[in-house]
């Protein structure tokens, strides 16, 4: 898991290794997640497919919309981070 950035809400964005599916095709995932005092609202979207594959917790529509938007926007950066195993700095994750 490689975490990427945290949001001023404390919501972190972490990604998966390359994983892959049954398949055999690689697909990685991106994760939200923000600590509250219930527990964590949580948000799981899939790569290739841009799905969500989990969803808890209290986040509104217009902050998945908004991560929605980060994920297409850094897919390709996403997996490289992934096949790489490295961090490189960039503020593309903190522009929303």
């Amino acid at each position: 898991m490689h975490t990427l950035c945290k949001y001023a809400d404390e919501t972190e964005l972490v990604i998966s290794d390359i994983i892959i599916d049954d398949n055999g095709e690689e697909t990685i995932r991106v994760i939200f997640e923000r600590p509250k005092e219930y527990g964590f609202d949580t948000l799981i979207f899939e790569l290739p497919s841009y799905k969500i594959i989990k969803k808890e917790g209290k986040y509104t529509d217009k902050e998945i919309k908004l991560f929605k938007t980060v994920v297409e926007q850094g897919a390709a950066h996403f997996y490289r981070i992934a096949r790489e195993g490295e961090l490189e700095s960039t503020n593309i994750f903190n522009t929303f």
